[in-house]
């Protein structure tokens, strides 16, 4: 992991490899670059003619665009890195948080293989210190975990020295340790959204769960396949029941002596998805090691809580299993008795993900949480609506879902509220059971969300993010964000911890 300090260096005697710094668009009428605040005793010894320089070798301060130019004699780091930041804001307002979080993931992810980097991006408050650790952080990471370590092989930016910031100041300390933190987690969820399923099954995932937990000091259970069969859980047995790994549901529990207020989070859980009988073709399985982001992103989220002390009750459910084609697994037409007791017609076994989140919402539900949030990679329709960046909001309470939305966006993370459309409700009728896992095809990420809301006790506010498009980056990097495991969702539902800390949930 990439180390974070706050100097109290100025950027030309900062020691260091190399020194950021960002430049933007100029405002009037759109041309010329303009160089940020931060950066001016870097400017000042190139005597003034900085982002002129970097004019001349093309820069257009363009979002997330690097530039590399040697450093003058002037400072002690032989390299300075510019970075884009857009457009500049107006002359009495300061850069978007996410726009420096942006420009320090892409600066640090260009910084691969140096030891030590000055950032000196504009910071004019605490909040900007954060985002720009937040950023570099999250943008060095890398996952190399099964690349044979080479004297070529280039290991993630070593260390990140924030520059403008007040070291001895307690919010900077508190808004740094919170970055660290909360980047530490999100790269853990990457890790296990990029760990091939050979080596991350249900066993695997809760075994690594529970270490985690007993080390951060959050209760942990895990009910294994005997203990699921005892209690009924036949969403989780049925999906599970064609692999050779056996299911798994684990419950984390944060509890903190001052909260008031208590969260759930139930995360989907498939550490691969083969589509089981009802099988996917070939183009659509080769990444399905990813269909387990969900469970990643909640078990991340309840140790970011421990780590940062919040005064919430927060209590992550891992529903794991794999769905597997054998002549043990659940076919089409088969009935299975979920957890709650209700029976589900399984239509089609590649809508499993409903299946294995129904039994953990019912179960969570029974300790009468103040609000259940789930989070799963569930269906290729919310990508068709959304796209690869955007997850889907649904809720049983609109002025949840609104939060939701607002928290997400606060963070940087896109989303977007979708509605739970009543008559979609009537394509789940089934002959033979109380409801089919299958609806109409059109709408299909709402019918999903109508599916889960049948298992959510009464009286408790609910939502679902649907995941699916943004969990998984098939892309190149851009910003903070890797190729593969994003981490998504779980910046979103850590400040809806804290927010519910706060008192500012009701």
């Amino acid at each position: 992991m990439t180390a974070l300090t706050l100097s109290t260096a100025g950027a030309a005697t900062l020691r260091a490899d190399a020194l950021v710094v960002g430049v933007a668009k100029s405002r009037k009428g759109g041309k010329g670059l303009v160089v940020a605040p931060g950066a001016e005793a870097v400017d000042k010894a190139f005597d003034g003619r900085l982002a002129g320089v970097l004019e001349t070798l093309g820069a257009s301060g363009s979002e997330g665009e690097v530039t590399k130019v040697p450093a003058p004699s002037g400072l002690k780091a032989p390299l300075v890195l510019a970075v884009g930041l857009g457009t500049a804001p107006e002359k009495d307002e300061a850069y978007d948080a996410e726009a420096l979080r942006r420009a320090a993931g892409a600066a640090a992810r260009a910084l691969a293989g140096v030891k030590k980097a000055g950032f000196a991006l504009p910071v004019e408050a605490v909040e900007d210190a954060e985002a720009v650790a937040e950023g570099a952080l999250l943008g060095a990471y890398a996952f190399t975990a099964y690349r044979e370590q080479g004297k070529d092989a280039k290991g993630p930016l070593g260390e990140v020295a924030l520059l403008g910031t007040k070291p001895r100041d307690k919010a900077y300390k508190a808004g740094a340790e919170r970055a660290a933190a909360l980047a530490e987690e999100i790269n853990r969820a990457r890790d296990l959204v990029n760990t091939p399923p050979n080596d991350l099954y249900p066993e695997s995932f809760a075994a690594i769960a529970t270490a985690a937990a007993k080390e951060h000091g959050i209760k942990v259970q895990v009910l294994d396949e005997k203990a699921l069969v005892k209690g009924g859980y036949g969403g989780l047995l049925g999906v599970g029941q064609g692999s050779e790994h056996t299911p798994r549901l684990v419950r984390l529990a944060y509890t903190h002596p001052k909260a008031e207020k208590t969260l759930a989070l139930v995360g989907k859980g498939i550490t691969y998805d083969s589509g089981g009988i009802s099988l996917k073709p070939a183009g659509h399985n080769e990444t399905m090691k990813c269909d387990m982001s969900g469970a990643a992103a909640v078990f991340a989220a309840v140790v970011a809580a421990a780590r940062l002390g919040l005064a919430v009750n927060v209590t992550g459910w891992l529903a794991l299993a794999e769905n597997m084609p054998s002549g043990s697994a659940v076919r089409p037409g088969d009935v299975l008795r979920m957890y709650s007791g209700k029976t589900v017609e399984v239509l089609n076994t590649d809508a499993e993900g409903r299946l294995v989140l129904a039994d953990a919402l019912t179960r969570a539900s029974e300790e009468n949480p103040d609000a259940i949030v789930d989070v799963a990679t569930l269906t290729g329709a919310m990508v068709l609506a959304l796209g690869n960046r955007t997850f889907g909001i649904m809720a049983n309470d609109d002025a949840f879902r609104t939060s939701i939305h607002e928290i997400a966006e606060e963070v940087g993370e896109a989303s977007w509220p979708m509605p739970l459309p009543a008559d979609l409700r009537k394509g789940m009728d089934s002959p033979t059971a109380d409801i089919a896992n299958m609806g109409e095809r059109m709408g299909g990420g709402l019918v999903a969300g109508l599916f889960l809301k049948e298992f959510v006790g009464e009286g408790i506010t609910w939502a679902h993010l649907d995941i699916a498009g943004p969990a998984f980056n098939e892309g190149g990097p851009f910003g903070y964000t890797p190729k593969g495991g994003t981490g998504s969702a779980v910046r979103t539902l850590v400040r809806l911890a804290e927010r519910t800390a706060a008192g500012d949930l009701g």
